[in-house]
């Protein structure tokens, strides 16, 4: 069940609108009963609730926070619930599927299931307070939409394996972050492109050229999965601010690839 004029008068509160379809349009890309998206039209972005009309779901907000411009949503369907932070970042709105493992209740909480533990525990070193770990810059890191970055000033690095011009991206299509600087230690090599953005191992990329010839031309790109990465100097979006880190970082994503409700969220960056 969906009470779409409490759900609007919520919304209205962090100062943003909200829709909600039937999930019959080409809109519902994930194929779930209830999936989540940021839109725009004249008046500028809103959310939308794409509701199949099959689905036997419920969608509530369990906190609303006004100054932060950010709330707590809960998707109940068939006794499993999903929770989502929505808010406002720098210059959009954005929606963020927060792990099941974390049981969080308040917009607060759900911003400390969203950061890796190696985040968490830089805060807790800086001894921060809730509103300073919240910034987008503090004593402990920096963060740019879903990248945290953590200072290392006792990394040492071969120059010759610098990367200049690097994108990094969380696999899932969207648009990548771009870095002056880019560093990578570990992980496994993939081939990645438009058709294949999470990558694919060398065996596998070799196999779909001999059954695929006309993949060739997919505009591959050698990349590290898995890797630890470090950067450097400009980290540049199209939705974000560009930042400047002085001296080498680790670069994290947080935790929203290990949330099962990921799958609900139509919206990519």
């Amino acid at each position: 069940m969906i009470d779409h004029d409490i759900l609007e008068a919520k919304f209205a509160r962090i100062g943003a609108r909200l829709k909600v379809s039937d999930g019959l349009g080409r809109r519902n890309r994930t194929g779930v009963p209830i999936a989540l998206d940021v839109r725009s039209d004249r008046r500028g972005e809103f959310f939308e609730v794409i509701r199949r009309p099959d689905a036997e779901a419920e969608v509530e907000v369990l906190d609303v926070q006004p100054g932060d411009r950010h709330l707590l949503l809960m998707v109940r369907e068939r006794g499993e619930k999903s929770k989502f932070l929505c808010g406002h970042d720098e210059r959009h709105w954005f929606v963020a599927a927060v792990p099941e493992a974390a049981p969080v209740g308040t917009v607060r909480a759900a911003k400390e299931a969203l950061k890796p533990f190696e985040v968490r525990a830089a805060q807790a070193r800086k001894g921060l307070r809730a509103n300073a770990g919240n910034r987008r810059k503090n004593a402990a890191y920096r963060r740019q939409g879903e990248w945290f970055f953590l200072p290392a000033p006792d990394l040492t690095v071969d120059e010759k394996l610098v990367l200049r011009d690097e994108p990094i991206t969380r696999g899932n299509g969207g648009k990548p972050h771009w870095m002056d600087f880019c560093y990578r230690t570990g992980g496994e090599t993939v081939h990645v492109c438009r058709q294949r953005p999470s990558g694919i191992d060398e065996a596998a990329h070799r196999k779909l050229l001999e059954t695929q010839p006309e993949a060739k031309n997919w505009g591959w790109r050698v990349m590290r999965r898995n890797a630890e990465v470090y950067v450097r100097g400009r980290v540049r979006h199209a939705d974000h601010r560009t930042i400047t880190l002085h001296g080498w970082h680790r670069v994290l994503m947080n935790t929203e690839n290990q949330s099962k409700a990921m799958r609900n969220v139509a919206f990519l960056d």
